[in-house]
């Protein structure tokens, strides 16, 4: 399946769409994805700083059953585009954290569609819409992130690249390291705090059978929820912005390491293999003390 001339100037229009919608942060959801990152934090209370990036679960995606389409996310159409290419998958985001937000907040996301660029790489005709989310807390704007989704075609084969040559020992060269294997369970914990059906995440016949990767795939928001452990634990600062891009797929039990090398007044950011191939790319500031 391909975008053809004329899908792809109907996709044009809708740039600039806008929604609406609303959460709670809440006591239960900082406990639950504490445990899920196998962290021995102090019990959650009222009035507690979200740690920095936890906001990732909030706001998702919200469809009926019969709402939902093939690969288990909402059907497009509604405020995502529609676009024709069947796979999709996350590609990355770039942060602003301009207030906190704590448990106990009632808050709002302002989301708008701020482009749609059509692409063509190896694996054939991609497409990348992307979404820009202001979040609002009771005191006022806290978080701006840009969100890059990506939709491919239909292709008999994904690209693993689980075998790819290593680099020479990238994950040594890291100031600030951190190793890490998900397992089946992080991956369906994380999907289900996140609200996320995609079964690329948790139907082993589906990713390998339909889609045709190795084995389950982890979402690309836990790996970046990795990284923003690691600054939560070594940044001598609260972070400004954070950038990063998603460049290959991990799959479940795959040993990685997140990576951190101090810069100026931020940081270089990198997920790589234990074979040194690397996933994801990214960069940090932090707040001027």
């Amino acid at each position: 399946m391909t975008a053809g001339t004329d899908a792809l100037a109907a996709l044009a229009g809708w740039v600039g769409r806008t929604e609406t919608r609303h959460d709670w942060v809440t006591v239960p959801l900082a406990e639950r994805l504490s445990a899920t990152l196998d962290r021995d934090d102090p019990p959650p209370r009222p009035g507690d700083v979200l740690p920095t990036g936890w906001h990732a679960t909030l706001f998702p995606r919200i469809a009926r059953r019969s709402g939902v389409g093939r690969d288990g996310h909402p059907k497009l159409g509604d405020f995502l585009p529609p676009v024709p290419l069947p796979r999709r998958m996350f590609a990355g985001r770039r942060t602003q954290f301009l207030a906190d937000l704590r448990l106990g907040d009632e808050v709002q996301c302002t989301s708008v569609i701020a482009a749609i660029t059509p692409k063509s790489g190896r694996s054939g005709q991609m497409i990348f819409v992307t979404v820009r989310h202001s979040i609002e807390s009771p005191r006022g704007l806290a978080i701006v992130e840009d969100q890059d989704i990506v939709y491919r075609e239909e292709t008999p084969q994904a690209p693993t690249d689980a075998t790819a040559a290593a680099a020479p020992d990238t994950a040594d060269f890291a100031t600030w390291m951190r190793e890490h294997v998900a397992d089946e369970v992080t991956l369906f914990r994380y999907s289900a705090l996140t609200f996320n059906g995609h079964r690329i995440h948790y139907d082993h016949p589906y990713v390998t059978g339909v889609e045709g990767y190795p084995g389950l795939v982890m979402n690309g928001g836990l790996t970046t929820l990795h990284l923003y452990e690691l600054l939560r634990d070594r940044a001598p600062r609260p972070l400004a912005t954070m950038s990063t891009r998603n460049l290959k797929p991990l799959f479940a039990h795959q040993r990685f390491h997140v990576c951190a090398e101090p810069e100026g007044n931020g940081a270089k950011l990198w997920v790589v293999r234990d074979n040194g191939d690397r996933i994801l790319d990214g960069s940090c500031t932090f707040k001027v003390a």
